[in-house]
């Protein structure tokens, strides 16, 4: 029996990496442990986003483009099963794997492309649920926007409870959603049909092509693609080509059942938008508060307070997912690691902007519109994410015996060449119809859109040529975010001579010291250093006399009384103002060899209330830090 090693040194997700143990289960027990991933994925393509092309297609068309959300998900589930296999045998992302094959150039425009792609989401969601709370609470939109900020603390609240929390917390609120919409269908009573006609092919006009490309991008969601070839790495498994396949299995059937899920969700809002406005004489609702306010209308008030519940659920399980896509895109093609409520608080900042300013200038009216356009965005990202997908899956000397078969192979190009050709049309559609709407930006567009989109139609052409030209194996590469092993060879002993103990007179001070002292024994110096953090201190930055500073100074002095008695050589320092700064400045001072501090061992939000001095002096001073974390008691 042979079995399949992953070619690289780093893990996607490293905090979670391999956290879900599956060999050691059977049966449906073992089924249940593969289930997760899929349903985080799964979240994405039920987002606000997908509400605003939903709604407009089905107060528009009718029941006509059901169609087109029957092909997304079909779309969708092939390429997440080849981005699961992708994770599950080469034990890499998508992020990962072009990072080997293309330079650095082209993996910093894919990461830009793909940033841009998961602002795009944000920008969804952000607006989502503004207009959920507003709807629900009567709140201005204004402040929703500014609500939707408080999510970093709740991501950091489940990324630090473990994976299957994190999974557990996202199907809670996807369940909110279906029975939300599953009350609905019931209430609108869709013409079945009418319906059934929908789901047959016709030619689409340029109004149409629009929103069902808007569909496209809202459901075959390209940074979901990266995220999920992450996350199936989350399970732990049998690493034989046996225990490959059967992972392979439980993907499969987590996938399919999550993504019809969504579709029943997506399909359920375009129906409520076609049997509630469009039969009723209502063909231009793509604001989702005219629906709020229409279905209050027509069915009473029970039928908007479940849209309203369902927006909000929605729009604050995409914000995690679309976080963890974000690390894991950052990671893979940049090698660069930056802590998640920064990146989370970035990205959200640059989805607030755009969205702060359309309701300053476009007001609510423009939301929507804008909704819309983000879901275009997304689709035309997709073919920077799918290409280099099937490329991977489809390289036999990557994936072996579980490289794609040749009718799964043709059934992924033709995906790819349906998507990358709408694309085109639309760009080229939108640019002529720019440039004929005002003759006064024609050279805007000529000159600057143009170029542009001519720019990235030969990005797309290089990354779909490149890897049939030369063929690089994932490999491990020397630049990752923490770098490689290096050769171990004679070891010398350090004795420092001058150790640096802070001392914050807490429970933890005791476990501090002893370390220190084992590390010197009675030959080194002691420094205790103390920082006083009263409002004097930190304003005026020097010693200020008050309670607090003189306390501190007696007890920092009965420490040095206690450890000369006990015949170690120690004396004190203490410093003023922001802890991290000064105890670097007291190390420099002091001329300290070697710092032992005390850990609190704060998570999530206390971090951010008390701060994360620790991590702040290691990057300040340049000698070794010993960090110790108190003991349970």
């Amino acid at each position: 029996m042979s079995t399949i090693s992953t070619s690289t040194d780093r893990e996607s997700l490293g905090n979670v990496h391999n956290s879900v143990d599956t060999e050691t289960k059977t049966g449906w027990r073992k089924f249940l442990a593969f289930i997760g991933p899929a349903y985080l994925i799964c979240v994405g393509y039920m987002d606000p986003g997908n509400w605003a092309t939903d709604l407009q297609a089905g107060s528009q068309f009718g029941y006509r483009l059901i169609w087109v959300l029957l092909l997304s998900n079909l779309i969708a589930l092939l390429l997440q099963s080849l981005s699961a296999r992708l994770g599950i045998v080469r034990g890499v992302d998508i992020a990962q794997a072009s990072k080997s094959t293309y330079n650095r150039f082209i993996n910093f425009c894919l990461y830009v492309l793909a940033q841009i792609a998961i602002i795009a989401c944000d920008l969804a969601e952000i607006i989502g649920m503004a207009i959920g709370l507003q709807l629900l609470f009567n709140l201005p939109l204004i402040w929703g926007v500014m609500v939707t900020m408080s999510d970093t603390i709740l991501l950091l609240l489940l990324l630090n409870k473990g994976m299957r929390k994190l999974e557990s917390f996202i199907v809670s609120l996807i369940f909110i959603v279906g029975l939300s919409f599953l009350v609905e269908m019931i209430i609108v009573k869709p013409d079945m049909p009418e319906l059934m006609a929908g789901f047959v092919p016709h030619e689409l006009n340029h109004d149409g092509l629009y929103i069902a490309i808007g569909i496209i991008g809202a459901t075959v969601m390209p940074h979901n693609l990266y995220l999920h070839s992450s996350l199936v790495q989350t399970r732990k498994i049998d690493r034989t080509d046996e225990g490959i396949r059967s992972a392979i299995k439980f993907n499969l059937w987590d996938t399919t059942i999550a993504l019809n899920l969504a579709f029943f969700v997506n399909a359920a809002i375009l129906v409520l938008a076609a049997s509630a406005f469009f039969r009723n004489g209502y063909h231009q609702v793509a604001e989702i508060q005219d629906a709020h306010k229409l279905l209050d209308h027509i069915f009473g008030s029970w039928a908007p307070k479940l849209f309203a519940i369902a927006l909000i659920a929605s729009g604050q399980s995409s914000t995690v997912t679309g976080t963890l896509a974000g690390q894991i895109i950052m990671e893979g093609h940049l090698n660069l690691r930056i802590a998640p409520w920064l990146r989370r608080l970035l990205t959200r900042l640059l989805a607030i902007i755009p969205t702060f300013f359309t309701l300053l200038y476009a007001g609510v009216d423009g939301l929507g519109k804008l909704l819309v356009l983000s879901q275009v965005v997304l689709s035309l990202q997709l073919g920077f994410a799918v290409i280099p997908l099937i490329h991977f899956t489809s390289d036999k000397q990557l994936m072996g015996k579980f490289a794609l078969k040749t009718l799964t192979k043709i059934a992924a190009w033709v995906c790819a060449a349906l998507i990358v050709v709408l694309n085109a049309r639309l760009v080229v559609e939108e640019i002529g119809k720019w440039a004929a709407a005002n003759p006064s930006s024609a050279n805007l567009v000529h000159f600057v859109i143009a170029p542009i989109a001519v720019a990235v139609g030969v990005l797309l052409l290089y990354v779909f040529i490149k890897p049939f030209v030369s063929k690089t194996a994932i490999k491990p590469v020397s630049s990752l975010p923490h770098g490689l092993a290096i050769a171990i060879q004679d070891l010398q002993t350090h004795h420092y001579q001058h150790i640096g103990i802070t001392i914050d007179f807490s429970k933890n001070d005791q476990d501090t010291i002893s370390h220190a002292l084992m590390q010197g024994g009675k030959k080194a110096d002691y420094t205790l250093m103390h920082v006083v953090e009263t409002a004097g201190a930190r304003y005026h930055g020097k010693q200020v006399m008050d309670y607090e500073t003189q306390s501190d100074f007696n007890n920092l002095e009965q420490y040095v009384t206690a450890l000369k008695e006990l015949g170690y050589n120690a004396h004190s320092c203490i410093d003023y103002g922001s802890r991290a700064n000064a105890i670097a400045k007291m190390v420099k001072a002091q001329k300290v060899d070697f710092l032992v501090m005390g850990s609190h061992g704060h998570k999530a939000v206390k971090d951010l209330i008390y701060g994360t001095t620790v991590d702040t002096v290691r990057h300040l001073v340049n000698v070794p830090v010993l960090i110790v974390k108190p003991q349970k008691k």
